[in-house]
């Protein structure tokens, strides 16, 4: 089992910009696959950026395509989300999730662990 820790969020202006990082312990971090989603107040739970294991494959939802990127440091046991030109449609508690078998999946269900999530909030 894997232990998956979120923090960089914050309070920011639209058009600001923050980087997750997702810190793991336990397991083995580099057979991971590693995806990050997110939860608006009274929205269902949604997909933003999924990473290969290797890190050199990356698949993100639309709306955020162009302004944020996923990248990831096996060394350091560290997921990172870049996200540039927030918008308050982005305001939600940000989660990170690790799947055993490491494909680009956009699907909450097929992720086996899960961090507690950090708050990002976009002013207008």
């Amino acid at each position: 089992q894997v232990q998956l820790v979120e923090s960089g969020g914050g309070l920011v202006q639209a058009g600001d910009s923050l980087r997750l990082s997702c810190g793991a312990s336990g397991g083995t971090f580099s057979m991971y696959g590693i995806g990050w989603f997110r939860q608006a107040p009274g929205k269902e739970r949604e997909f933003v950026a999924a990473v290969t294991r290797s890190g050199d494959g990356t698949r993100y939802t639309d709306s955020v395509e162009g302004r944020f990127t996923i990248s990831r440091d096996n060394a350091k046991n560290t997921v990172y989300l870049q996200m540039n030109s927030l918008e308050p449609e982005d305001t939600a508690v940000y989660y990170c999730a690790a799947r055993v078998v490491g494909i680009l999946s956009a699907s909450s269900t097929s992720y086996n662990f899960w961090g507690q999530g950090t708050q990002v909030t976009v002013s207008s």
